[in-house]
């Protein structure tokens, strides 16, 4: 039994379609690997730079505040102290944003302050004031029961920024005008830098979130990424978080301006990994969907040019096949789609004048008469 072959054209359209398929399927797999790389790239730069500048435009926000407490204590005599408490009401008045500004005398007792505030308690053990004794400072403190103390409030633990700045008169120390930042004011001036797709979490100098998820406030947190931010180290990664979802994650160790004293903060922004590569995945389906495309227009025409190559060598070998069994079976049609088909007719035609000569002449006289 003999095998069957196969013909030009399926050996011609399968070889073609392997090496365009195998080599547009590497290219693709290539260009789509590149692209889902270069849209983490370009994820992690967005996330970078949004960070860098919230946590510019957070820290220039408590510069300013810094600023305007070290202004005060050069306008406030402590001397006069009727002068110094209204001026101090009048600046609370004009800023919402101090929960409490009084001056202390240089043994700690609040001589002068917001509302009357503590008036007459000491400060000595607070850290604002021991500071701001010698040099203008800000401190992010979580000193409950001292402030619930200083405020007269049973709120429970309360976090506030302290800043601080010595007072001199006549060339002399004469106490510390202090200023505590209400809280509220920090979150909604962090929350005010968030975007709907892009979170941002304030660390503490201890690794504690004093805001991002609600479910994440309050609780130490302890994934690479703030591991990170710990050590002081700028890093970007994709992170699995605490509610299961993997996120792009890039740290900024410190949030400072200029010589604003540290608060041993850092930011962390993240974006949920599916949402931000979403734009990606949409141009890499988009590409594969024109790849499919291409390649099955590239086969069809394929399909077609077999075809072309082929059909002037059917029509030969039919002629040829026809002519071995009735050379006077009519001249072969002129074949002039490529030079291999033209010289293969003619070949044929010489081939069949032969055949044809060979039985026209009569046979050769073999024996002698009788």
């Amino acid at each position: 039994m003999t095998r069957r072959r196969w013909s030009l054209q399926t050996a011609v359209f399968l070889g073609g379609a392997t090496l365009i398929v195998v080599t547009a399927l590497a290219a693709a797999v290539l260009y789509s690997a590149s692209l889902q790389r270069r849209g983490e790239e370009l994820a992690i730069e967005q996330l970078r730079t949004r960070g860098e500048l919230s946590a510019s435009l957070l820290a220039r926000q408590m510069y300013s505040m810094w600023i305007d407490v070290s202004r005060l204590a050069a306008i406030i005599d402590p001397a006069d102290i009727p002068e110094a408490r209204r001026q101090i009401q009048f600046v609370s008045q004009l800023e919402q944003r101090y929960a409490w500004l009084g001056i202390a005398d240089p043994s700690g007792k609040v001589i002068a302050s917001k509302d009357g505030m503590a008036e007459g308690r000491s400060v000595a053990d607070l850290r604002w004031f021991r500071q701001g004794l010698g040099a203008p400072t800000a401190v992010d403190d979580h000193e409950s029961e001292a402030l619930e103390r200083l405020l007269q409030t049973a709120s429970g633990p309360y976090r506030f920024i302290a800043m601080s700045a010595p007072l001199m008169h006549d060339g002399a120390p004469a106490g510390v005008i202090g200023a505590q930042i209400d809280w509220k004011w920090v979150i909604e001036s962090v929350a005010a830098l968030a975007s709907r797709n892009i979170d941002l979490v304030l660390l503490s100098r201890d690794g504690i979130v004093l805001f991002g998820a609600p479910d994440l406030v309050g609780k130490p947190l302890t994934i690479g990424s703030a591991q990170a931010a710990s050590r002081g180290a700028s890093v970007a990664l994709i992170e699995r978080w605490p509610d299961g979802k993997d996120y792009f994650t890039v740290t900024i160790p410190t949030v400072g301006y200029a010589d604003l004293p540290s608060f041993g903060w850092s930011l962390l922004i993240r974006q949920d990994a599916v949402a931000a590569m979403a734009p990606t995945r949409e141009l890499v389906r988009s590409f594969w969907f024109n790849v499919a495309g291409g390649v099955f227009s590239i086969l069809v025409l394929l399909n077609f040019a077999a075809q072309w190559v082929v059909t002037p060598l059917r029509r030969l070998a039919h002629a040829a096949e026809t002519m071995v069994k009735d050379p006077f079976s009519g001249m072969l049609a002129r074949e002039t789609r490529y030079d291999e088909a033209t010289r293969l007719r003619d070949a044929l035609v010489r081939l069949q004048s032969k055949l044809m000569g060979k039985v026209r002449s009569p046979p050769e006289d073999s024996g002698s008469g009788i």
